[in-house]
C-alpha cells in the first residue's frame, strides 16, 4: 500500500497570481499574512504593492513579513509569529523561494500550536494549522507541494526538517511571470535541483506508481523546457513548464524521498556556501554512477523521457541518462561555477568530514544501492578530479 499527498488545488498559468484573493476567500480567509522574500518588496520590484492591490479588490486585509535572509531559522519564525498574532491573520501565504515557503509552513503550524515541540511533529496523527497558500518564484525546490520544511534551530545550530502530510500547502499558485527575471545561472541551478528531485524519487526504494508518474512527467518537461528557459528567460511557455516540473518533482520526492545526491550535497553546500541546486548538480552524475547497475531499468526509462529511442538495450539507455547529466553540466557551466565556491585544497583535506556528514543525511537508505563510507568517498573524489581538470583547462 502507498499513499501520496499533494496540494488540493494547483493554479497554473500567466497572471494566475491575480486569483490570490479569490483563492484566499475560498479558504475562508479575511486577513492574510504574507511571507515574502525581501528583494521582492524593493523599489525595483514592489511585488507587495501588486499583491496588496489584488487583495484589496476582494476586501481582504494583508500584513507582509520579509524580515529574514538566507536559510530559515527559529529566530525568523519567532519574529513572524509575533507579527502574525498582532495582525490576527487567519491565512498564511508564501511568495518566494524555498525559504519563504518553509517559514510560512512553520508559521501556519505554530500559530495554532504554540506549545508544540519540534520532535513531536512527525508523530502526530493530525496537525491543525492555518490555511496555507504557496506561490514559488523559482522552479526548483518544489516546496509548494511537499510535506517537509527545514528550519535551523539557532540554539543548537541544527537544521530541523520534520515531515508531515498536513504540512503540504492547501494551494499552490504557479505563475510563470514571477520567474522570468531569474538569472540564467539560478535558472540552471534550480532546474537541475528539480531534475534531481524527480530522478532520485524515481529510483528511490520508496517509489510507487503514483510518484513514478509525477517523476517521469517532471523529467520529460525539464528535458524540453530547461534549455529554453536558460537560453531565453522571457520564454513564458518554458517557464510555465519548469514550474509544473518543479511542482511534480516536489510531489514525487515528498512522497518517495530524495537520496544520495541530496545527502551528500547538503554538507558540500554548507562547507563552501554553495547554492543548493548547484551543489546537487555537481554531485548527481557521480551518484548516478554508483547506482547505475542496481537501477539500470529505471535509468533507462529516464533516458526515454529525455527523448532517447527505445531501440537501445537498457544498459545503453541507462548510460545515456548519465551522459545527459554531463551534457547539462557542461551546457550550464556547472563545473566552472562550482570552482567559484570550492577551494580545491580545502575540499581535498575535508573529504573525510564531508563523508561523515553525508552518512548522517536523509535519503541514504532509499538509494538504489545503499552506500558505504568508501562509496561516498569515491563520489567526492570524483568531483574533486573533475573540478581539478576544469581548473587546469581554464589555465590553459
Amino acid at each position: 500500500m502507498s499513499s501520496t499527498y499533494l496540494p488540493r488545488q494547483i493554479a497554473v498559468g500567466p497572471n494566475s497570481l491575480e486569483q490570490l484573493g479569490e483563492i484566499a476567500i475560498g479558504n475562508d480567509a479575511s486577513k492574510l499574512f504574507v511571507v515574502i522574500d525581501g528583494f521582492l518588496v524593493t523599489s525595483d520590484i514592489q511585488l507587495d504593492k501588486r499583491i496588496g492591490h489584488i487583495l484589496q479588490k476582494e476586501g481582504l486585509e494583508v500584513t507582509f513579513f520579509s524580515d529574514y535572509q538566507g536559510e530559515p531559522t527559529t529566530d525568523h519564525l519567532e519574529s513572524a509569529l509575533n507579527l502574525l498574532h498582532t495582525s490576527q491573520a487567519d491565512c498564511v501565504v508564501a511568495i518566494g523561494g524555498g525559504s519563504a515557503i518553509d517559514i510560512a509552513k512553520a508559521v501556519s503550524l505554530f500559530a495554532l500550536n504554540i506549545d508544540l515541540a519540534w520532535d513531536e511533529i512527525t508523530s502526530k496523527n493530525r496537525l491543525k494549522r492555518l490555511p496555507l497558500i504557496a506561490i514559488p518564484t523559482t522552479a526548483g525546490t518544489g516546496s509548494e507541494a511537499t510535506k517537509v520544511m527545514v528550519i535551523k534551530d539557532m540554539k543548537t545550530d541544527i537544521k530541523m526538517n520534520p515531515g508531515h502530510k498536513d504540512l503540504v500547502p492547501d494551494v499552490a499558485i504557479l505563475d510563470p511571470e514571477l520567474t522570468t527575471s531569474l538569472p540564467k545561472h539560478f535558472t540552471a541551478y534550480t532546474g537541475l535541483d528539480a531534475l534531481a528531485h524527480a530522478m532520485e524519487a524515481y529510483v528511490s526504494t520508496l517509489a510507487c506508481d503514483t510518484t513514478d508518474s509525477y517523476a517521469l512527467n517532471a523529467i520529460r518537461l525539464i528535458g524540453k523546457a530547461l534549455p529554453n528557459a536558460y537560453k531565453n528567460g522571457s520564454d513564458i511557455k518554458a517557464r510555465e513548464q519548469m514550474l509544473l516540473a518543479s511542482c511534480y518533482a516536489g510531489i514525487a520526492f515528498s512522497n518517495a524521498s530524495t537520496n544520495l545526491a541530496h545527502a551528500a550535497g547538503r554538507p558540500l553546500g554548507a562547507r563552501f556556501h554553495i547554492p543548493h541546486g548547484l551543489s546537487i548538480a555537481l554531485l548527481l552524475p557521480f551518484v548516478v554512477d554508483l547506482g547505475l547497475e542496481e537501477a539500470e531499468e529505471r535509468y533507462a526509462e529516464i533516458a526515454i523521457e529525455f527523448g532517447e529511442e527505445e531501440k537501445d538495450n537498457p544498459k545503453q539507455l541507462a548510460q545515456k541518462t548519465r551522459t545527459k547529466l554531463d551534457y547539462y553540466n557542461d551546457q550550464f557551466q556547472i563545473w566552472e561555477d562550482g570552482l567559484k565556491y570550492i577551494d580545491i585544497e580545502d575540499f581535498r583535506e575535508n573529504i573525510p568530514l564531508l563523508v561523515n556528514d553525508a552518512l548522517n543525511g536523509n535519503g541514504i537508505i532509499t538509494n538504489p544501492k545503499v552506500p558505504q563510507k568508501s562509496d561516498i568517498e569515491n563520489i567526492y573524489h570524483s568531483l574533486l578530479k573533475k573540478l581539478t581538470e576544469t581548473a587546469m583547462n581554464k589555465v590553459f
